[in-house]
């Protein structure tokens, strides 16, 4: 099947297409942004017989394929629907239909961005000069048509009537397809002079019939093409230079059928808000949940029938999500939205509390699918836990990090039917496995196995080691709660110490405080700082080493300054936390070089536990 032609179309009827409303514009195609400077440009390329370079078309009538239809900028809103849409050269058919097909001023920018309004004229004396490049013939005016100086006082162009445009030999480019009325009364303003005679016919037929003859490619697109074509097609070609993102394409194809996507997302988008950590959630995230899950539940509507064979595959990738229909986006948007809030709820439970803590955010897209439809099953402690097992795999396993649609369609698949049914682990489950080398590499939060050890802290009821709050949502955020430096930089760098930058920025020696209690920490060793704190905490020392020791550490390492001894023990507790949260034992083996220091204790303790 042909999918495409190739051919050349007179630029004039493309251009009366346009205004006829039979060529028209994707409702989701961006505005036209040419400046006045661009406008000239193309206007001379057509008038050299310059070739400006194909453009897009595609035919309308493909059922599958119906978007949300704009008249190009300028062009009436006749209420036709048009034959054909432009995929690429908005800009190049836009810029010459205002200035050529409208009669009506053009509303552009200048080389500034400001906003002028222009009209366009070609100096037929310059255009038929041999030593004059026909670029410089081509230029614009004012709305008012009339150009000064000495602030306004001397006149030194006007084309404000007719007569000044035949005085003056200067040719509106608006009326280069209509010149007949125009010749004639420029021939009886000239009193049929032979010399403007031969002058106006050398101008028609090397300039004029420039414009009209102009032939312009064109790629004419099939109906028959599918969307999933149509619209890789556009973002390959377009020349805006910004992609479409596929919420912005079915905000097209919705519109189609009277259903505003976009004022639905703000709605939506206004529940997400009300949770910290769902509000880094994109419109296309909640498309491609929506879109998982929908695929999932066709899956499950075939089991039911009793089919095993040639099953619907369940997906998330591109090509699905823009085939995604408004009844299975009516159908399922409520469940799936109920899913992403639930999957906030039990993370803020598992001490994930804000969107820039939240380890992966392309893991909740299968987390809220697979909550939509285990629903209040999920409050099951036992459920609960494998998903967290499932959760924490994907994070300390870092398998959410590339392409992930294959990993998300076997997630929604395999966790459910692990979940519910006790049948073979996830793929994810399975796979995951975390280094204890890498723990020693995680510095920051690009990193999500860094936010989840992050979590994992917080997990052990740590308490802020000055107000001995326990750090929970509340004052999460209250407090100011960040990640700061237990054996301070300005300490490790001294000279004295000389612990690598490596070592001291590593999550081993981070833990979440308040910003009040970092302060008081401030630069000193710990064997000083602590004192410190424990005075203005106003508590007994047993008190205050339960609260310290409660963000996975011992505050003896602390007490001697240590920085190897306490390194290597938190090194080992976080360790643990991990296994635990992962359902997995930790292989600890001999470190490499780029682990880290690494104490001779710990090797032969390491050893002693293989």
């Amino acid at each position: 099947m042909e999918t495409f032609d190739s051919t050349k179309t007179n630029l004039y009827d493309i251009l009366k297409d346009v205004h006829k409303g039979k060529i028209q514009l994707p409702d989701f195609q961006r505005g036209w942004v040419w400046d006045d400077n661009r406008i000239k440009g193309i206007i001379a390329s057509v008038a050299k017989s310059f070739p400006i370079g194909a453009i897009m078309l595609l035919e309308t009538g493909n059922e599958s394929i119906r978007f949300k239809t704009k008249p190009v900028e300028g062009a009436p809103n006749n209420g036709i629907k048009p034959e054909m849409l432009i995929l690429d050269g908005q800009q190049r058919i836009t810029s010459l239909y205002q200035a050529i097909i409208t009669n009506q001023v053009v509303t552009t920018k200048n080389a500034k961005n400001y906003e002028i309004k222009r009209w366009y004229y070609i100096d037929m004396a310059k255009a038929l000069d041999p030593d004059t490049d026909l670029e410089e013939a081509i230029f614009s005016i004012n709305e008012r048509k009339i150009i000064t100086e000495n602030i306004g006082r001397d006149i030194i162009l006007d084309l404000t009537t007719e007569e000044q445009e035949f005085k003056n030999l200067m040719y509106p480019v608006c009326m280069v397809d209509e010149y007949d009325d125009w010749r004639t009364k420029f021939s009886e303003y000239w009193d049929y002079d032979r010399d403007k005679i031969k002058f106006w016919n050398d101008f028609e037929r090397k300039i004029i019939k420039g414009f009209t003859g102009y032939q312009l490619p064109v790629i004419l697109m099939k109906k028959e093409n599918p969307k999933e074509a149509v619209c890789q097609v556009f973002e390959k070609v377009n020349t805006g230079g910004v992609s479409l993102t596929v919420f912005e394409l079915l905000t097209a194809s919705f519109a189609s059928e009277e259903f505003d996507l976009k004022e639905d997302w703000a709605k939506v988008k206004g529940k997400l808000n009300g949770f910290p950590l769902l509000k880094s959630t994109r419109n296309t995230d909640l498309i491609q949940a929506i879109t998982l899950y929908s695929t999932f539940q066709r899956r499950l509507d075939q089991v039911a029938l009793g089919k095993t064979e040639n099953l619907p595959a369940v997906s998330a990738k591109r090509k699905e999500m823009l085939n995604l229909r408004l009844q299975d986006y009516l159908k399922h948007r409520d469940d799936v939205v109920a899913g992403f809030i639930k999957a906030s709820k039990i993370l803020t439970e598992n001490n994930i509390f804000s969107a820039r803590d939240l380890p992966y955010t392309t893991q909740l897209i299968p987390l809220s699918s697979i909550l939509a439809y285990l629903k209040e099953h999920i409050d099951n402690v036992g459920y609960k836990q494998k998903l967290m097992q499932w959760f924490w795999c994907g994070v300390f396993g870092e398998l959410y990090g590339g392409a992930n649609e294959t990993r998300y369609a076997l997630d929604v698949v395999q966790a459910i039917d692990w979940i519910l049914n006790n049948r073979e682990e996830p793929k994810t489950v399975f796979e995951a496995n975390f280094s204890p080398s890498r723990l020693s590499t995680l510095r920051t939060r690009n990193s999500a196995a860094y936010k989840g050890v992050y979590a994992l802290i917080l997990s052990n009821n740590a308490k802020d080691w000055l107000s001995a709050s326990q750090i929970i949502m509340s004052t999460y955020f209250s407090e100011s709660i960040d990640v700061h430096h237990i054996f301070p930089v300005a300490w490790c760098q001294k000279p004295e110490n000389a612990i690598p930058g490596n070592d001291s920025d590593s999550i081993i020696n981070k833990t979440p405080l308040s910003g009040r209690t970092n302060r008081i920490v401030s630069g000193d060793a710990p064997s000083k700082y602590l004192k410190r704190l424990m005075e203005r905490a106003g508590v007994n020392y047993e008190t205050f080493t339960g609260i310290v020791e409660s963000h996975l550490l011992n505050i003896q390492f602390l007490e001697s300054d240590d920085f190897y001894s306490f390194y290597n023990d938190r090194k080992e507790r976080i360790l643990q936390k991990i296994e635990q949260a992962m359902g997995k034992t930790i292989p600890r083996g001999i470190p490499t070089e780029e682990e880290g220091h690494y104490a001779e204790d710990e090797i032969n303790n390491n050893e002693e536990m293989i």
